[in-house]
């Protein structure tokens, strides 16, 4: 699938739509080919990062992209208070001179106005971008931009804890844990309450994984592998800390077998089931399945595979570079609650809570459910670091030939 069908774009302005073209199935257009991008899933080509990235490889001079709420998976105020802000990247000197100048987002009310203008409706060009053989239209207009950066640098770092493997050769390869420790800071233009305290996103998942770390201290016999405990700076903004270990890694890539990262873990009560973010993407599900049915419980695939889950946090660095990653979530099936608690708790913390001041340590927590997922996690990594074989990327996957590539001798 060739969206820029070898047109020129250097030193002009590319708009494009967010996620994967949704192509109809042809006997059943109501539905979604499972074949072309992975259908209703969101795969790495349709995340925001990978259109800047193509944007810049093909010398754009700027990027915009359409948001709309279903397509990206969030509403436009998450991208609002997490662009309209200070941002960071790490310094790359020479390296980001071929990167695209301009990467901006635009709501899609106001996107209506710019098509509108150039004498196009958005909505017609959207069915034409399904097709394969869709070719970029010029909107005949011109496109200035006055970009004024103020430059400041920033220390940050990553914190790294490591448990020597006991085999004298396994011990080299290493099963890496991560959670990211930021969040957002603080905003001074808000009245109240400015600290964006990242309970949930991800002081949780930070508290996890040093339980795990802690379990792993005491698990006997002590595993072959050596296991890493990863917190990563600046997640969120732009999986920053996660990217540099992955051009900076302590252990080769091609020696890391696996990643497992926690992302805001369960916090409302024992599940009967667990969510497998990315489900189908490498042969960590199969361990992942069988530690689950052996506490007597079920995994389960993402329930919105729509939203690119698998392609925001921390471990799709580890996966761009060909490690398999594992993304678990808690589960959606809660033990003495009613059926949709699930989905309604999900709504809500999206609504009201995700990137917001709000995210703060409740009352109404119930950690049984986050201690139960803890030891299933310290079990998975266990078994990886004690197994013969390496995980594999299974046939389809996006990184499987870097994966292939990073092994060979």
């Amino acid at each position: 699938w060739d969206d820029y069908k070898g047109v020129d774009v250097r030193g002009k302005t590319v708009v494009m739509l967010v996620n994967d073209p949704p192509v109809p199935l042809p006997d059943h257009p109501e539905q979604l080919d499972p074949a072309v991008f992975k259908g209703k899933a969101m795969t790495y080509y349709g995340r925001w990062t990978y259109k800047y990235e193509i944007a810049s490889k093909k010398g754009a001079a700027a990027a915009i992209l359409i948001h709309e709420a279903g397509p990206a998976g969030y509403p436009y105020s998450v991208v609002v208070g997490s662009w309209g802000r200070e941002n960071f990247d790490i310094a790359a000197g020479a390296d980001a001179l071929g990167r695209v100048s301009v990467e901006a987002w635009i709501s899609l009310e106001k996107a209506k106005e710019l098509f509108s203008a150039a004498g196009r409706k958005l909505e017609d060009l959207k069915g034409l971008a399904i097709r394969r053989d869709f070719k970029p239209i010029p909107l005949g207009g011109p496109a200035n931009f006055t970009v004024e950066s103020n430059v400041r640098q920033v220390a940050s770092k990553n914190v790294v804890g490591r448990l020597e493997g006991s085999d004298s050769v396994l011990k080299q390869e290493v099963v890496v844990y991560t959670a990211h420790w930021d969040h957002l800071g603080r905003d001074p233009k808000l009245s109240g309450d400015q600290i964006y305290n990242g309970a949930a996103d991800n002081a949780s998942g930070v508290a996890a994984v040093l339980e795990i770390a802690r379990g792993f201290s005491k698990v006997q016999p002590i595993p072959k592998r050596s296991i890493l405990f990863l917190f990563v700076t600046a997640e969120e903004k732009g999986l920053l800390g996660a990217k540099y270990y992955g051009s900076h890694p302590l252990h080769p890539l091609s020696k890391t077998v696996a990643n497992i990262n926690l992302d805001v873990i369960n916090l409302w009560g024992r599940t009967s089931d667990v969510t497998n973010v990315g489900q189908g993407m490498n042969s960590l599900d199969e361990v992942l399945d069988a530690v689950a049915r052996g506490s007597g419980r079920s995994v389960k695939p993402d329930a919105e595979p729509e939203k690119g889950f698998y392609y925001r946090s921390d471990h799709f660095e580890f996966a761009r570079q060909g490690v398999p990653a594992l993304d678990p979530k808690g589960g959606s099936d809660f033990i003495g609650k009613p059926a949709d608690f699930a989905q309604r708790t999900r709504e809500d913390y999206t609504k009201n809570h995700y990137h917001k001041v709000s995210d703060q340590v409740r009352e109404t927590w119930d950690l049984s459910g986050a201690a139960e997922d803890a030891g299933l996690m310290l079990e998975v990594g266990y078994r990886v670091a004690q197994a013969m074989n390496m995980p594999t990327w299974n046939e389809g996957t996006e990184f499987k030939s870097i994966r292939e590539a990073s092994l060979r001798p």
